[in-house]
């Protein structure tokens, strides 16, 4: 199959506009030249550098500010900055169409139309609104008299004098009415009372939540003409700010592509011309003003921050908390980070902390500095399914590895027993009682026993697990020891930086064992980092060492990059029969 394209020019589509579609212009309005934002702080003031050859509309380069003052800040808030120094102005062209045609002229005409992020092409203009019932009564021409609006209005037509139905006049008619009449009518008492506030919100209301990070204005040229001026009947139909001309019902701007901010009807292109013919437009224009909301967090740091700088783009929530990784040329500039990354992730962010130092403690707690926000820590978790307490400034919380987590529970059976070595608040420990038969949980920080055993009753799985604070080791020797333990079919080994150095409590725990009965060796998943430029084979040596064994099997598992060059790995093996039923050593 061939298909043939024929190129014709320009002129050979002539199309020709009729005089009730002679578009009305604005005079657009005069730009302003950009001003540079200014970041007050202790120290000295951030001038934002902008570049001017963003590749993208819209930008922070392009636009131009309103005439707004700024405010104020007061000299004990140090790094911030005014939000209205981010409010960008352009000037666009619309269409202005009737409402009932605007969807199809829309798909229509969208090639052509605005197409920012995070933006509408179509938009409605304040006191340009009717109402749906009072919409038939403008369907008629100039020239016939509304008969029905008056009939309406007055209670009959004028001329005729024909009187209208009683219900049209409840009003009036509830005044005349004692308390004896309402009983004879009773639907007029109904019609007659308020109606109820209801919670849902109105619709302009959603609209304006909906729009709040930008806002359309159409740019209103007063010096008419007379004959171009219409009559005003906003007192007669109750809209104050509604112009009754040539439009008979609610009408829609279509926002045209800012290439045509500044062109005419006639310059506009031949598609556009083609779809209007037949229906009643107007060209206007429009300010289309882009506040601080609507920008994105990175555009917003990358205009603060000194010219060069990494942008922080990366950071992990833990319920209403987000936690942070500065880097030392970021600190200066920490709590206008903060600001930044709080403003742009509300209502479900409340707090944004910064790490202060590595994690060195025998509890895994991390050192946090509440940057912007309120100075609550306890926060709520859901990870997969699975609800959790959780306070940051005293246990230890890692929401980056819920992969891992949900991989090593699908690992599991419902036969399986677990013990947990160190299990935090209950991340793994619930999330596999929920599949397994039961689990033995311990960990060394009483803080995180106490929350450990809140998130139990919290998933109601306080029946499945049972709770313990003492040492890994310890744990490990008197769980496998006890003859009331179950018998344990997997242990979960996740503390990084030391759980390869608590194997050697794996030694000889099956030795009091008559090994002519039927024992179930357990399957051990540890965890480590290694920087080795093989990390896998680093680790696995480790282990070797630590269990002074050398021919078992390991599979290993690479969980994240932690750092360059730094791996986390996952190592899974069955306890071998020689480590499990060898003699103790005794150690100096």
């Amino acid at each position: 199959m061939f298909t043939k394209f024929f190129l014709r020019s320009s002129s050979c589509l002539p199309i020709t506009l009729s005089p009730p579609l002679t578009p009305f212009f604005s005079n657009p309005c005069t730009p302003t030249s950009i001003r540079p934002i200014a970041v007050v702080s202790a120290s000295a003031s951030l001038s934002v550098t902008l570049d001017e050859t963003f590749p993208y509309e819209p930008s922070l380069s392009k636009g131009y500010q309103p005439s707004i003052q700024s405010k104020t800040l007061q000299q004990d808030n140090e790094d911030l900055f005014d939000e209205n120094c981010f409010t960008r102005v352009f000037d666009i062209s619309a269409l202005r169409v009737s409402a009932d045609r605007c969807y199809a002229l829309e798909s229509q005409i969208r090639g052509h139309l605005l197409n920012w992020p995070r933006i509408r092409n179509i938009a409605r203009v304040p006191g340009d609104e009717i109402d749906g019932q009072l919409q038939k009564y403008f369907n008629s021409s100039d020239d016939e008299p509304l008969e029905s609006l008056n009939r309406r209005i007055y209670g009959k037509a004028e001329g005729d004098g024909e009187p209208l139905s009683p219900v049209l006049y409840r009003d009036k008619l509830a005044k005349t009415f004692n308390a004896r009449g309402y009983e004879k009518f009773r639907n007029l008492a109904k019609l007659s009372r308020p109606k109820r506030k209801t919670k849902k919100e109105p619709s302009e209301i959603r609209e304006n939540k909906r729009n709040e990070c930008y806002q359309v204005e159409e740019v209103v040229d007063d010096r008419r003409s007379a004959e171009e001026k219409w009559e005003d009947l906003s007192g007669l139909i109750g809209e104050a700010e509604y112009r009754l001309g040539k439009w008979k019902g609610s009408t829609r701007l279509l926002l045209l592509d800012h290439r045509h901010a500044d062109k005419s009807m006639d310059e506009l292109p031949e598609a556009i011309k083609a779809c209007l013919t037949g229906s009643p437009f107007e060209l206007v224009r429009c300010k289309l003003t882009l506040f601080y909301n609507y920008w994105q967090m990175n555009e917003i740091l990358e205009a603060l921050l000194p010219k060069g700088m990494i942008v922080p783009s990366s950071f992990e929530t833990v319920g209403h908390i987000i936690h942070l990784n500065l880097r030392d040329e970021h600190l200066p500039y920490k709590n206008l980070i903060a600001k930044v990354v709080l403003d742009k992730n509300r209502p479900k962010i409340q707090t944004v902390v910064n790490k202060i130092d590595s994690i060195d403690n025998e509890f895994r707690t991390m050192q946090l500095e509440v940057l912007a926000g309120n100075h609550s820590l306890v926060t709520r978790i859901v990870e997969n399914g699975v609800h959790f307490h959780v306070d940051l400034a005293a246990v230890y919380w890692s929401s980056k590895l819920a992969t891992e987590r949900q991989r090593l529970v699908n690992c599991f059976t419902r036969a399986d027993v677990v013990c947990d070595v160190f299990a935090g608040v209950g991340p793994l420990a619930i999330s596999a009682a929920k599949k397994v038969k039961y689990v033995y949980a311990n960990d060394l920080n009483p803080h995180a026993i106490d929350y450990l055993e809140r998130n139990c009753v919290l998933n109601k799985l306080e029946r499945k697990i049972e709770v313990f604070n003492m040492d890994g080791r310890r744990f490990i020797d008197a769980i496998f020891k006890s003859q009331s333990s179950r018998p344990i079919t997997q242990v979960v080994m996740n503390l990084p930086k030391d759980a390869a150095e608590y194997l050697d409590a794996f030694k000889g725990i099956f030795r009091d064992a008559d090994r002519n009965e039927e024992l179930t060796l357990p399957t051990i998943h540890v965890y480590g980092f290694s920087k080795a430029e093989d990390p896998e084979f680093d680790f696995h040596e480790r282990i070797r060492i630590a269990l002074s064994e050398v021919a078992f099997e390991v599979k290993m598992h690479k969980v994240r990059l932690v750092a360059p060059g730094k791996w986390m790995l996952c190592a899974s093996f069955v306890l071998p029969e020689r480590v499990a039923f060898a003699d103790p050593i005794s150690e100096l």
